[in-house]
């Protein structure tokens, strides 16, 4: 199971890397203005938003659930290729596609928490990175028409769809994960743990100046563009790093791990503040992305499948709260004070994560 677990991972990550790195870049080949392309790819974060709260008002998270949505990312990553150039049918097409893998990743987190545990979690997980720098690594040297790249994205869903499946159908689970939403055991509440939340929340949004600037802010102070791909991959070669050595750092007390990390990612935005034109601290800062994505990411994971019984819903309000809406509210906080206030952009994430940690640190006292 743990292979296939691992083979799942590399080729999601592998699709997200498609979808996040290259097709933005087709886009534009296409002729897309920066408002279209801005438009389709906002409509993926509120889509993860919006999701979890389906679960509450009936929708079961069940395996009929989990092979749909894998079915429904295939054919939607398909349906690309011949909507390329028509503006609302991508937009529709994007939407189905962002509804499939919002669904397919929390299913499989709470299987591979439950199969291998969280101190082994990180060495199945860091294939998903390894999936993410190959594809980049591999497809930036054959795409050389807008239509190879959708070749590619078709080519790591449909992997994804197989691996998915196969570790769906030899799933099979005794824990209270998958107990009915009518069940008391399972009603699922954020508003115990409002201060967990928050954190969540508020972590996602500090990170809107790193993914959606920093590369236009480093070159911006002088950095060649060379020297930012390679901040990038240092960034995640630490994150694999982490992941496989992290085992032990997760025996100890898990919220002040949460602290902790919050407290590295708000010094790590600020080294990107001060020091814009510094190459050696830039590579200094990517290196805490070992702390404030992989170790957050298994922290966070791990506290909501030991704290609520209906496991795939938390891990779903997780994504969609964080990911979700953290990274919409982030992209368009960190837009406008680059528009206004560009010198305050990584302050303002600096800033954010310190309310992160603040947050995880007023909330220690719930039983987490």
């Amino acid at each position: 199971m743990a292979v296939l677990i691992a083979s799942f991972y590399f080729f999601y990550f592998a699709l997200i890397g498609v979808h996040i790195i290259f097709v933005p870049k087709i886009l534009s080949e296409v002729g897309y203005s920066p408002i279209e392309i801005g438009i389709i790819f906002a409509s993926a974060p509120l889509v993860r938003f919006a999701i979890p709260f389906l679960f509450l008002k009936g929708l079961q998270l069940s395996p009929k659930t989990f092979f749909t949505a894998l079915t429904l990312m295939a054919l939607s990553a398909i349906g690309f290729y011949s909507a390329l150039e028509h503006f609302w049918p991508l937009l529709i097409v994007n939407i189905l596609f962002g509804i499939g893998i919002a669904l397919i990743l929390p299913y499989i987190e709470v299987i591979a928490l439950e199969q291998i545990g969280r101190e082994r979690y990180g060495r199945i997980r860091m294939f998903g990175s390894l999936g993410f720098i190959a594809v980049s690594l591999i497809l930036v040297r054959f795409l050389t028409t807008p239509y190879i790249g959708i070749d590619f994205l078709i080519a790591m869903a449909v992997a994804t769809l197989v691996f998915g499946a196969l570790v769906g159908s030899r799933h099979r689970s005794s824990s209270p994960s998958d107990c009915g939403s009518t069940d008391d055991i399972c009603l699922f509440s954020i508003r115990n743990h409002i201060p967990l939340w928050i954190g969540f929340f508020l972590m996602q949004v500090s990170f809107g100046p790193f993914y959606n600037f920093f590369t236009i802010y480093t070159t911006a102070h002088g950095i060649s563009l060379d020297t930012t791909v390679w901040l990038w991959s240092f960034g995640v070669i630490a994150e694999i790093l982490m992941f496989y050595f992290q085992g032990p750092l997760l025996r100890g007390n898990l919220v002040r791990l949460l602290q902790i990390t919050a407290f590295i990612t708000a010094l790590r935005w600020m080294i990107v503040a001060l020091f814009p034109d510094s190459t050696p601290l830039l590579f200094a800062s990517q290196s805490l992305h070992a702390f404030s994505f992989a170790l957050f990411h298994t922290t966070a994971i791990t506290i909501l499948f030991e704290l609520y019984r209906a496991r795939r819903l938390a891990q779903q309000f997780f994504f969609g709260i964080s990911y979700g809406l953290g990274g919409f509210v982030g992209a368009i906080g960190a837009g406008a004070l680059y528009q206004y206030t560009p010198s305050f952009l990584f302050i303002g994430g600096a800033v954010t994560a310190l309310g992160a940690a603040l947050a995880f640190k007023m909330g220690k006292r719930s039983r987490y």
